[in-house]
């Protein structure tokens, strides 16, 4: 399991990459996997850039060597959740990253870092795909699938 309780109530700033003074959802997906000894490539975009955001993470998701698609009944700790948040379906703008026992971590503006349930009626039906990074070794403490 991944240590993320000190990551609670950490607030969100645009380009946020150091948890002492806010992140961005990127930020804290790297922050999560930073933890589990994986450095994830760096991307930059303003966080309601919906149009360049929802690009770079299909451009990511076309790179089967780098981001493998999850199956959602057995997912990988960590793993990316790419989510639909107030925009069209199809389009993502915004991540999160599964931390086992069906919940997922995610930062809000207005909120800070928070936990919320896959199998909430709120969040269901926005998770447009779930993908692992497989661009280097994985840690072997913390990194296992489990049914969800």
């Amino acid at each position: 399991m991944i240590r993320y309780d000190d990551l609670i109530g950490v607030p969100f700033k645009n380009h946020g990459r150091d948890v002492k003074t806010g992140l961005d959802c990127y930020g804290l997906v790297m922050e999560v996997y930073r933890r589990c000894g994986i450095e994830l490539p760096e991307f930059d975009a303003e966080y309601d850039d919906v149009e360049k955001i929802s690009g770079i993470i299909d451009g990511e998701r076309a790179k089967e060597n780098i981001w493998k698609k999850c199956d959602r009944a057995a997912l990988p700790v960590p793993c990316i959740l790419a989510i639909r948040f107030g925009v069209p379906k199809g389009v993502v703008n915004h991540t999160g990253c599964y931390i086992g026992d069906g919940k997922f971590i995610h930062i809000r503006e207005n909120i800070g870092v928070c936990v919320d349930r896959l199998d909430s009626p709120a969040w269901r039906r926005v998770i447009e795909g779930c993908y692992e990074y497989a661009g280097q070794e994985k840690c072997h403490a913390g990194h296992h699938t489990e049914p969800v």
